[in-house]
């Protein structure tokens, strides 16, 4: 039985800001681009979610939603810095961390022998030196498996904790909401609802077979964590799965013509993180991704050995029939990557520049 932790900083970005300016201690506060920039939220406190605030939102509305919101910009190198120092504080405690992004990771303490091996104490400790050595606060999910370790820490934010024992996982998988569960997003759990399946006891009485055929591999993963099984394990070598490169424009474009010079604006950086962090990899598809105007989005993707110019802005012009009239506020561009082979040679993700 594994001792899985998962922690995460709350309000990570917006809660260095605090720290180091004591004067927004109290303001709602978000951290993201100029609002007459097009800018967009990358993370704000609990004082702006009170007014609907979220990260991903455009900063322009983020300010009609909260006027006296205090925008600032980003200072990602000290968040780098920040998350180093918390990285070392898990450390003492597990070589076995899986980190998720700057700001969360995942943690196997099960043969951790301090705090006398409970990993509620280990949890508790963490969170106390991280305040001590970084003044922020962090929450933390404890539980056998992972995906059930990433919700517990949800649910008693901020700065707070929360335990599944195993004993308990079969009784509090029962009333979680399957919207709860990685992987079902809006769509996903428009269908699964449009059903009659709502939470994890739905999804234990209904047919699985059923569900495996309406949705494939997803289904019987789904019919896995509705009875709190994860068999996957805290991966220290995460292995990166693509690398892309996107863009928020100034003002919406509308034609092909435009959104084509935009991309092909995008491919350069492409190039350089392709051979900054993946210069061994192969790769297996090409993505084109558009926001609109009204913040929906699609992507367009196809199967791909080697990057094409050509390939990307053929994906562009279908995605830009789904347009139906509205404008493109975004466009992004992503390599789909393989898995790693020791023997590949450094050349494959170098992109066609001559299509």
């Amino acid at each position: 039985m594994r001792k899985i932790i998962h922690v995460d900083m709350d309000c990570f970005y917006a809660a260095v800001e605090m720290r180091d300016f004591p004067e927004l201690r109290g303001k709602p506060v978000a951290v993201g681009g100029r609002s007459d920039r097009r800018g967009v939220i990358s993370t704000c406190n609990y004082e702006a979610r009170k007014f609907g605030v979220r990260s991903a939102m455009a900063s322009a509305y983020a300010l009609r939603l909260c006027p006296a919101l205090t925008l600032v910009p980003g200072r990602m190198e000290v968040y780098k810095q920040v998350s180093a120092q918390i990285r070392t504080i898990f450390s003492r405690y597990t070589d076995l961390i899986e980190p998720l992004s700057l700001d969360e990771a995942y943690l196997d303490v099960t043969d951790c022998r301090c705090c006398r091996g409970s990993a509620t104490l280990i949890a508790e400790s963490i969170r106390n030196d991280i305040f001590k050595e970084t003044g922020l606060t962090a929450s933390a999910g404890v539980a056998p498996v992972k995906f059930l370790a990433k919700v517990a820490s949800d649910l008693n934010k901020p700065n707070g904790q929360y335990v599944i024992p195993p004993e308990a996982v079969a009784e509090f998988v029962k009333t979680l909401p399957l919207s709860k569960i990685p992987g079902v997003g809006k769509v996903t759990g428009e269908k699964l609802a449009d059903m009659g399946l709502l939470t994890c006891a739905d999804i234990q009485q209904a047919d699985a077979r059923m569900l495996r055929e309406r949705f494939g591999k997803f289904g019987a993963l789904l019919v896995e964590r509705a009875q709190g099984i994860d068999p996957r394990g805290v991966s220290p070598n995460r292995v990166r799965k693509s690398v892309g490169v996107e863009t928020t424009l100034a003002q919406d474009i509308f034609s092909l013509s435009q959104a084509s010079s935009v991309l092909s604006g995008l491919i350069p950086e492409l190039s350089t993180r392709m051979s900054r962090g993946a210069a061994d990899r192969a790769i297996h598809k090409q993505v084109v991704k558009l926001k609109f105007a009204d913040f929906k989005q699609t992507t367009i993707e196809h199967r791909s050995d080697s990057l094409s110019v050509n390939l990307f802005q053929e994906l562009l012009a279908q995605a830009m029939a789904r347009a139906e009239g509205r404008g493109i506020r975004l466009v992004g561009i992503s390599a789909g990557l393989a898995e790693p082979r020791h023997e590949q040679p450094a050349s494959v993700c170098q992109l066609d520049l001559a299509l």
